[in-house]
């Protein structure tokens, strides 16, 4: 199936330099277990975005939708 994912952090620094706001948006194809696993994934790990992402040394709040793609 195909869903659109949108992130969105809030009071983040990347490299040393605060952003108020970041949005990133895109669409995959992936199938029910693999929506679960990262779902659970966000839900479980504290640092799961710092881990992820080179530079990104800190993030206030985030959040992450999942929604399908007609």
């Amino acid at each position: 199936m195909k869903v659109k994912f949108t992130l969105t952090m809030d009071d983040v620094v990347v490299n040393e330099q605060h952003l108020d706001n970041i949005v990133l948006d895109w669409e995959e194809e992936v199938d029910q277990e693999q929506v679960m696993e990262l779902s659970q994934k966000w839900i479980t790990s504290r640092n799961f975005l710092t881990s992820r992402m080179i530079g990104l040394d800190h993030v206030g709040e985030s959040s992450l939708t999942i929604e399908p793609v007609d």
